[in-house]
Order: structure tokens, then C-alpha cells, then sequence
């Protein structure tokens, strides 16, 4: 039976080699491989993966497709729901969502749905169809604020319509957080994200890059100035948060927004760029996200020794598994139920040691996990010369400043409907700047019916 079968683990580089270079960890399957765990899937009849996926892609259709070896129309079934099958097969939570729900998954290992989207998607950008046909114009312009994954989506659902679509991105490099903020280890820019990209080119959507939404242009004077029936707003929450600790001011303390961005979109990493990045010889990172996965595992790739320090336990990381995996076979420290509550440093004010208290876990809080409260008299000292704040991130906040009209939360969320639908009459926004950090599925999602809200705005306004 399909369901004896062992899932198929995925071949990964040495973690002891993998943890000095920038390389992809994961070399993903083959087309044996990819059959064999293709085998496992049930086909049931009333998908539960399907319907916890954010974009509802036909799971048991690309899967089975995957089995007959009809790559192309695996590709096809995707293709229907979502625009970068590679980038979402990669770095997606797919545990807490399509595998999640597998029914495989109660009594053993679900099935890989994000290693077998991987695959298609890397076929696809390999072998598949490129003569993308671009739909017949409708007549209609929108306008996108922000190339990250809620933009990209919108925007190839927009171009599939017949829309004239432009994005507009504040960075040189069209991506968002895929080309900022997730390493080069985990997603390829260049094979994989600008190749995914070339795919919305491909369908008409044109880019427009150092476009700084609020200051090159903004929302009014696309709307009434340039003419776009509608704006979509995707510009993700990129603004880091501090503690707010005594030392945070001190060299050698950095977001982990800054340092990643850095790494990724500038290549400190690589040796032919001059971009500067300081990893110190030991680095800590507070958080326990994937961000802070990330920043750990870059600043251990840099050369330094990298502890991560989390003020709960590691049940309660919110990091994906994998991940935390990864990290653990690569040689990072983990602090769990630490705090950090002052940042040290020399007389030249560099960074020379976190203080920090020891952690126990109390009642749950607003969230569902149990709230960490301190320890008495348990105060000790990690010696660190780089300290990298990985806490989370908030929209930033030029856009709604400059938008008449456009109603903020109390975090400064932009305020939308699932639809995505604003305060201001004809313009939409969804992704992290609305919900806040969050994953790159949901955001795409988001995106998604964000395109078919314009869609019926455009049309109820003829």
C-alpha cells in the first residue's frame, strides 16, 4: 500500500561543508525520487492539504501528475494557483499547513508536498513551456507598491486577466524579502527567484525598480495623475524592532534586517563585492523565528561562533523545524529560556558581552504559548562582540503618511478586509503589511484575492 512506503528523504549537502559556504542545502529529488514519494500520496477524496493551503493549489492533481511522469502538466495544475512554485516549495511552513493536514501524517510522515513542488517548479524553469501568451489587454492599469510574494502574486493574477499591470520596488533588485531577507543557502536568487520573475515578465507585468512609494510617487498621484483604475499595496513590513535594552547603541549591534540584507541583496558574502558586513568572531542573535534562523546561520557561514538566545522554550520556537534542524547540524548554540536585558561593551564602545536572565515558562498568553517570566537572582553573561536583534517587523510607515485617508492600526498596519480592500476608494493592499510578519504563502495569498477584488471593482466601474 502507497502509505507503507517510507517518505523519501531529500539529499542534503555535509552540514560540516554546508556551514562554511553559501550554497543550497537541499540538492531536492529526482525524477525517481520524486515518483517514489509521489507514490505515497492517497488521493483522497476530499483533500484536507488543499484546503489548508493559502493559494489552494490542486495538491492530488500535481501529485499524481508527478507519478505518470507528466511533468508539464504538473507544472499546468500549479500554474492555475500559484506563480513561483520553486520559491513556495522551498521556504513555505508546509508542516503547519498542506503536510500538516495530511492524513498520512497521523500515524506516520506525511507526504513532501514542498520537496514535490520544488521539483516541478525547478523542472519548470528547466524544461517546461516558456511561450507564456500574453491575454488580449483589457484596457485597464493597476498599479503595485512592492515586488515582494503578495506583489508578484497580484500581479501575475492581474497580467492573466488582460491587465497592464506595473510594480513599483523601492530596492534595485525586483524580489522583496525573497532577494533581502532569505539567504542564498535556502533560496538561489539567481537560478531560482530572478528565473520565477522572468516568468511575470513574461505575461507583461513590467517593473519599475528605485521607486520609492511616498516619495518618488505615491498612491494619489498614480491614481489621479498616471491614471491607474486601482493601486495594490504590498511593500511587507521591513521596519526591525529593538528590546529597547541599555547597549543597544553600541557597535556591533545590528537588525537582522540590515545584516541580511547586506548578505543577500549586496553579496557581502561574496568576496567579488566590496559590501561590508561585521560577524565578529561570536555572534549572538536574539529571537527564535526564522529570521533569526537565518541571521545565525548566515553569521556562523561569515566565520563566527553563533548562539541563538530565546526567551522561551524550543517547543515554543516559531521557527520552522527544519530549520531549527539545519541550524542544530551546523554547529549553532542554542540558549533557550534566556533573556537578554543589557548589551556591554568596552571603553572603545564595541560590543563585549550580552547580560542576560535566566527564563521559566508561566501561564499562556494572548498567542497560546506560555509566557516566559524571569528567574530570580539568575543574571549571567554571554561574551559576544556582535549582537544581531532578529524580533520581528513593522510596516514602514511612509506610505500611510503620505495617503490621505488611508486608516492604520495601532501597530501601523495598513487596515483591509480579506480582500484586501483599504479605507481609500480603489486601492487594496495585503501581505505583511497588513497582517504584519508573516510567511511567504500567506502573503501570496493575500495577493491573490487582492487581484480578484480589483478585478470586480474595475468591472463594477464601467
Amino acid at each position: 500500500m502507497a502509505n507503507k512506503i517510507a517518505r523519501v528523504a531529500c539529499r542534503e549537502q555535509d552540514p560540516k561543508v554546508r556551514a562554511t559556504n553559501f550554497e543550497e542545502v537541499c540538492y531536492g529529488y529526482n525524477l525517481e525520487e520524486a515518483q517514489l514519494e509521489a507514490s505515497r500520496c492517497l488521493n483522497c477524496k476530499n483533500p484536507r492539504c488543499v484546503a489548508q493551503c493559502p493559494v489552494s493549489i490542486s495538491i492530488p492533481e500535481f501529485i499524481g501528475h508527478v507519478l505518470k511522469g507528466e511533468l508539464q502538466a504538473a507544472a499546468d495544475t500549479i500554474a492555475r494557483d500559484s506563480s513561483l512554485p520553486s520559491v513556495c516549495g522551498r521556504v513555505c511552513p508546509q508542516e503547519s499547513q498542506c503536510e500538516g493536514a495530511c492524513i498520512l501524517g497521523i500515524k506516520g510522515e506525511p507526504v513532501a508536498i514542498g520537496k514535490l513542488e520544488r521539483f516541478v517548479g525547478d523542472w519548470k524553469i528547466e524544461h517546461g513551456r516558456t511561450d507564456d501568451q500574453r491575454p488580449t489587454p483589457n484596457g485597464h492599469r493597476v498599479a503595485i507598491i512592492g515586488s515582494g510574494p503578495s506583489g508578484l502574486a497580484c500581479a501575475g493574477d492581474l497580467a492573466k486577466l488582460g491587465y497592464e499591470v506595473r510594480v513599483f520596488e523601492a530596492l534595485h533588485k525586483v524580489g522583496g524579502v525573497l532577494v533581502y531577507g532569505i539567504p542564498e543557502f535556502r533560496l538561489p536568487k539567481e537560478r531560482i527567484v530572478a528565473r520565477e520573475i522572468d516568468s511575470l515578465r513574461r505575461l507583461g507585468v513590467v517593473f519599475e525598480t528605485d521607486t520609492i512609494a511616498g516619495r518618488t510617487v505615491t498612491v494619489d498621484s498614480l491614481l489621479d495623475e498616471e491614471g491607474y483604475d486601482a493601486v495594490f499595496i504590498g511593500s511587507g513590513a521591513g521596519l526591525p524592532r529593538f528590546m529597547g535594552i541599555d547597549g543597544e547603541n553600541l557597535n556591533g549591534v545590528v537588525s537582522a534586517n540590515e545584516f541580511l540584507t547586506r548578505a543577500n541583496l549586496m553579496h557581502a558574502y561574496d568576496g567579488e563585492y566590496d559590501t561590508p558586513i561585521y560577524a565578529g568572531s561570536r555572534a549572538v542573535v536574539v529571537g527564535g523565528g526564522n529570521v533569526a534562523m537565518d541571521a545565525v546561520r548566515t553569521a556562523k557561514r561569515l566565520g563566527a561562533e553563533a548562539t541563538i538566545v530565546y526567551r522561551r522554550s524550543e517547543v515554543e520556537l516559531p521557527a520552522r523545524v527544519e530549520e531549527v534542524h539545519h541550524a542544530k547540524e551546523e554547529g549553532i548554540e542554542f540558549r533557550m529560556l534566556t533573556n537578554p536585558i543589557e548589551v556591554l561593551g568596552t571603553d572603545k564602545g564595541w560590543v563585549r558581552a550580552v547580560r542576560c536572565v535566566e527564563m521559566e515558562l508561566g501561564e499562556p498568553d494572548e498567542s497560546g504559548r506560555r509566557s516566559p517570566v524571569v528567574k530570580e537572582d539568575s543574571e549571567f553573561e554571554i561574551e559576544c562582540d556582535v549582537v544581531i536583534m532578529a524580533l520581528g517587523t513593522s510596516p514602514n510607515p511612509l506610505i500611510a503618511a503620505t495617503t490621505e485617508g488611508l486608516e492604520t492600526n495601532r501597530r501601523g498596519c495598513i487596515v483591509a478586509d480579506d480582500e484586501g480592500r483599504t479605507s481609500r476608494e480603489g486601492v487594496f493592499a495585503g501581505g505583511d503589511i497588513v497582517t504584519g510578519a508573516a510567511t511567504v504563502i500567506l502573503a501570496m495569498g493575500a495577493g491573490r484575492r487582492a487581484a480578484k477584488a480589483i478585478d470586480y471593482y474595475v468591472k463594477a466601474k464601467k
